[in-house]
């Protein structure tokens, strides 16, 4: 393979809801471009992209698939992304190292929540996009209506390069009104003739080609001045227009194939060859710190791994982008993500899947491969000399979905630790916490699908079986109202004892209270007199606040500390549920000590009984997380993702309908998420989809209490 340089390269994204054929769309460009010789199908598990066992196993693709094609003098690194909003890493990562973004669509199922996702990212990166539509041959194909969805969604920057004849089991031609041509294929597709526009289709033509030739005019004045003053743009300058369009995203452009029958893939490629801007023509790469890196091959060498993944038969493969400079087999480079280790290039490739080509330079722009690094991880930098530059990693979505998960044979818990952590770099939207609070190993995910894959992964290629339960709910326990309390530790056996008495009274804390000055209980008054105060943020949340008001030296203030880590001990299980309390202020005001039993156990003792005893009389509640949830869900099913909600103690915050969707903002317990993926997905026929992220803690139902203390008890007794 030659070496290409940054005018000849481009970098594109695939992407589409599930079902809309990318996978296809690939093998009919690979096999378009001469990387393989014949396509391969999903239904026969031979295609390059997918070639995953897990992904041969469901029938989808499960993670971002980087493959490359020769084409027209250029090089055009294609990454084939999932298609479910389960796997929407795949999506982000990719969007983050390529420039342009097709966004296939399914000509039977039309604009879909996937497909408004998709361009939401797209959005957020500021990335080109073309629409293609694809399997215009199947029955229920509209390309009018997806037009007209098109343009409803993204207004009159969709424009379209060309439009079928005929869909459905009898379509083989479009007309293209960027070169004012009939393509028209065989049964077999492939290459296709190229014929003059019929008479009957030659107004719509022309008419769609002034709205293409307007478009492309508006994004250069030079071109804007020749339109005006001839009416018209030769071929070349409506292609420099378009390209200045997508950089600057004025212009959508629409195309049509029919992948499986490779119809319309080489018009589409052509495209992608002569119009679609290369890297160089792209704003500039931004390092952690906001600096522009300059896309140049002469530069200092600098590289971005954006995936990692063990693969069949090889190992651990490093995906990356040549930011800056150049790279060759043998480069010593250092990672300065991971304390400037040192690290070879031993080899490079070029891939296409499963398919791999060893080449022995790439230059700034460029994606290629490399094997066996060893300690580099996704979303580090390696640098050449001179260089020192750090790119930030990638930021991914919040998780939607949690399970804990435990090994089903004993003795297996440090290996299956072992495996998620690698499982976590080949996608990091897989994320494991050994949560010390719910005393459970939980993973997250992007939903039911992304879980059910990895355990798909660790029990066929680990061989480590596992179960999934219903994750413990992170409840916090806090209190309403005043309390005081007693308590005295006592305990003699033989010489020394334990003696260590203290009185306290709780209350719950919020930012700025006044100091305390004054209290009643029963008619008693307990003046207090601040002497020492300690503020403490605690890292589950919210404050606890410990005076000392002690006069007299009833308790030796260097007893303090010990009562403190008692108040701690119980803060971090709490007395209602074991669950960590927060926002509570405790005033140690008297108590006794001992000249000889007294000693910090003692205290400590005394403090965490005292502590407990007055929590559970000051209005003890129970506090549960809350989510903001943002549902996006067509409008005919509206109703039954709203009667849903409400089911799940929902409160609705807002509804406002964007691109052709309804869009719900709720506020819902985290505990009522639980199965919400799979529910969403069944309710909607899976055409709605959702993001949540935690928002506050909230004071539980009292019914909610109640019985959360029973379980608790009941789970008590049983220990």
């Amino acid at each position: 393979m030659k070496v290409y340089q940054s005018n000849e390269i481009k970098n594109i994204s695939l992407l589409g809801s599930s079902g809309a054929g990318k996978t296809t769309l690939v093998e009919a460009m690979l096999y378009e471009s001469g990387v393989i010789k014949r396509i391969g199908s999903v239904a026969s598990k031979n295609t390059v992209s997918d070639y995953f066992p897990v992904e041969q196993e469901y029938g989808y693709s499960v993670f971002p698939s980087v493959i490359y094609a020769e084409w027209l003098g250029k090089k055009l690194n294609i990454i084939d992304c999932p298609g479910s909003d389960d796997f929407v890493g795949g999506t982000v990562t990719s969007l983050s190292v390529t420039d342009t973004a097709l966004i296939l669509i399914n000509a039977q199922y039309g604009v879909e929540v996937g497909t408004s996702n998709h361009f939401l990212q797209t959005e957020k990166l500021a990335k080109p996009v073309i629409f293609v539509v694809n399997q215009l041959d199947q029955d229920k194909a509209d390309f009018d209506q997806i037009v007209f969805q098109l343009k409803e969604n993204y207004g009159q920057k969709v424009v379209q390069i060309q439009y079928p004849i005929e869909v459905g089991p009898n379509f083989n031609a479009v007309i293209d009104v960027l070169l004012m041509k009939m393509y028209r294929w065989k049964p077999e597709g492939g290459a296709p003739e190229i014929l003059d526009i019929p008479v009957d289709q030659l107004d719509k033509a022309k008419e769609l080609h002034n709205t293409l030739v307007e478009a492309a005019a508006e994004n250069d004045e030079g071109l804007m001045e020749k339109f005006f003053d001839k009416g018209v743009l030769t071929e070349d300058e409506m292609r420099e227009g378009i390209r200045k369009g997508l950089i600057d995203r004025s212009i959508y452009p629409v195309f049509c194939v029919c992948a499986g029958r490779d119809m319309g893939v080489r018009r589409l490629m052509e495209f992608l060859g002569n119009v679609v801007p290369f890297v160089n023509e792209m704003p500039k790469p931004l390092t952690k710190d906001a600096q522009e890196v300059e896309i140049n091959s002469n530069g200092p060498t600098s590289l971005f791994v954006f995936k990692t993944s063990v693969e069949p038969h090889i190992g651990e493969v490093s995906y990356f982008k040549v930011m800056s400079g150049k790279v060759h087999e043998g480069d010593d480079l250092i990672n300065i993500s991971r304390s400037d280790s040192k690290e070879r290039l031993s080899q490079i490739y070029c891939v296409a899947g499963q398919n791999r080509t060893k080449v022995e330079e790439l230059v700034a722009g460029d994606i290629g491969a490399t094997v066996k690094m060893k300690n580099v991880r996704t979303g580090n930098t390696l640098n050449g000399k001179g260089s020192d530059f750090e790119f930030a990693p990638v930021s991914y979505p919040e998780p939607k979905y949690r399970r804990a998960i435990k090994t089903q044979k004993e003795g297996e818990e440090e290996r299956l630790s072992e495996v998620l952590t690698r499982m976590h770099e080949e996608d990091p939207t897989w994320i494991v916490e050994q949560s010390k609070e719910l005393k459970q190993l939980i993973v997250y995910g992007q939903g039911e699908f992304h879980l059910r894959t990895l355990k798909w992964r660790l029990e066929n290629n680990d061989k480590i079986m596992v179960d999934f339960i219903e994750p413990k709910i992170p409840y916090r326990e806090t209190i309403t109202k005043v309390a005081r309390a007693d308590y005295r530790h006592k305990k003699q056996s033989g010489g020394a004892g334990q003696f260590g008495e203290v009185h306290l009274i709780v209350e719950p804390y919020y930012e700025g209270m006044p100091e305390p000055e004054l209290y009643k209980f029963n008619g008693q008054e307990y003046k207090i007199s601040v002497r020492d105060k300690q503020e403490i943020s605690l890292e589950w949340g919210g404050k606890v606040v410990f005076i000392n008001s002690i006069v007299g030296g009833s308790i030796d203030a260097r007893f303090m500390p010990a009562i403190l880590k008692g108040i701690m001990d119980r803060m971090e299980q709490g007395p209602l549920t074991g669950s960590y309390a927060r926002d509570v202020r405790v005033i140690v005001y008297d108590g006794k000590m001992h000249p000889v039993d007294s000693n910090e156990i003692s205290f400590r003792l005394a403090g965490r009984n005292a502590f407990a005893q007055a929590f559970k009389e000051a209005g003890p509640k129970l506090l549960e997380p809350v989510y903001d949830v943002e549902i996006l869900v067509p409008s005919d099913r509206m109703g039954d993702v709203m009667s849903d909600l409400q089911g799940r103690r929902a409160i609705i915050m807002g509804m406002s309908s964007e691109k052709g969707y309804e869009k719900i903002l709720a506020k819902v317990p985290l505990k009522e998420m639980s199965t919400y993926s799979t529910s969403l997905s069944s309710i909607s026929g899976g055409r709605a989809s959702f993001s949540m992220r935690f928002a506050s803690y909230e004071l539980c139902p009292m019914d909610v209490q109640d019985k959360l203390l029973k379980e608790y008890e009941a789970m008590q007794k049983e220990d």
